[in-house]
């Protein structure tokens, strides 16, 4: 089933605080509700979908009770950072059924304040299959820093090719009034951070911070009536990859899977795409989804993201925000790369702003490269 051009981002609202400790994750949800929903000229009483992550093992009903809810349709998709993509996508689908007509997808964390992420402390899951995993595997940085080190093993990539992906993020950040982190980086900067997981070093990785955010997707033929032109879903693709039985090439990520099924249902070409939102909890996640979404050819990733090119201004300029590396990350950072993507096609991000961009790709990971994700991307195209 294609969504192609028939569903519509109509509303976008992404929470100024990085550090709220006088607040709960339902009231930061909550204000970002409020936010996207004026933002889209619409009211609490239009909408009769929603979707939630991240808030609890029943985040989404405690969540409508917050917000005097009763939708009729409800989705709280928990498949890590890459969830609400991949919500989008899933409204879309229930909007064109017919289960509903208005969906508000929103999120909220306090992870700076509460000093608890999620994917830290033990791991990702209380699943009963990783009480056979975490006490004998990586932690988080650790299976992240043993896929970077085995990209540099086969391919050559540098640390300085990798650190310049964090300089490029952080420029990006230096433009964003709402950033945690704006003072510029180099690339001798971050190499002389300290070593987290070898050969991760601190600037590699993503924060922590508090935050939150929220959409409002509805049909496209409704989106013309509304307050602000909106973002089309050109196309969508959900996937994942895990150890399964036996041994795998943990440089084969979901993006590979997921973004084939995006182009193709999109019908556009990797030459189209003006700017791309990648989740960036470490900057081998970036150079890793970079390749596997076919931007490039496996290997060549630590070449591609040097001399600007994925800078503002470059060829295909990544995380104008600043990214979960300099801008926030409350933990599940895939709503951010949806809300700043719509911004970019509606031209209203200021100094960050790509000229005359029509077409924006988002791509969410969620869980651990290396061992067991999820990929979520996300074609988006300017009305």
């Amino acid at each position: 089933m294609s969504l192609r051009n028939e569903i519509a981002v109509v509303g976008v609202y992404e929470h100024p605080r990085r550090w709220a400790p006088d607040k709960t994750a339902f009231q930061i949800a909550a204000e970002s509700a409020h936010g996207a929903l004026e933002d889209a000229g619409l009211t609490i009483r239009d909408v009769d979908g929603y979707a939630t992550s991240g808030v609890g093992p029943i985040g989404a009903l405690s969540m409508c009770h917050h917000l005097n809810l009763k939708p009729d349709w409800i989705d709280s998709t928990a498949i890590g950072g890459s969830s609400f993509v991949a919500q989008v996508a899933y409204a879309g689908a229930a909007i064109r059924a017919g289960l509903c007509r208005t969906v508000l997808i929103t999120y909220g964390a306090t992870a700076a304040s509460e000093r608890f992420a999620i994917g830290t402390g033990g791991g990702f899951s209380q699943d009963p299959p990783d009480a056979f995993d975490i006490p004998y595997g990586p932690t988080i940085v650790g299976a992240y820093g043993l896929v970077a080190q085995r990209h540099m093993h086969e391919y050559g990539t540098t640390s300085e090719q990798l650190a310049e992906i964090a300089v490029t993020i952080r420029r990006h950040a230096s433009l964003n009034p709402n950033a945690k982190y704006r003072d510029p980086i180099t690339v001798e900067d971050v190499l002389a951070s300290r070593v987290i997981s070898s050969p991760l070093h601190l600037l590699d990785c993503c924060m922590i911070s508090d935050g939150g955010g929220a959409l409002v997707v509805t049909s496209a033929e409704r989106a013309r009536d509304l307050k602000k032109r909106p973002a089309l879903v050109l196309g969508a693709g959900v996937a994942n990859r895990h150890n399964g039985i036996g041994q795998r090439d943990i440089l084969d990520i979901a993006a590979r899977q997921s973004g084939a099924k995006a182009f193709e249902r999109a019908g556009v070409k990797h030459d189209d795409v003006d700017l791309c939102m990648i989740y960036d909890s470490f900057t081998i996640t970036v150079l890793s989804t970079l390749e596997n979404l076919g931007f490039c050819k496996l290997g060549e990733g630590g070449a591609f993201v040097q001399n600007g090119r994925i800078g503002l201004g470059g060829a295909l300029p990544v995380n104008l925000d600043g990214g979960g590396l300099s801008s926030n990350h409350p933990g599940m950072r895939g709503i951010f790369l949806v809300i700043e993507a719509v911004k970019q096609l509606r031209g209203e991000s200021g100094a960050r702003q790509v000229k005359d961009a029509q077409i924006a790709l988002c791509h969410g990971t969620g869980g651990w490269l290396g061992i067991k994700h999820s990929g979520a991307t996300l074609i988006l195209g300017a009305a």
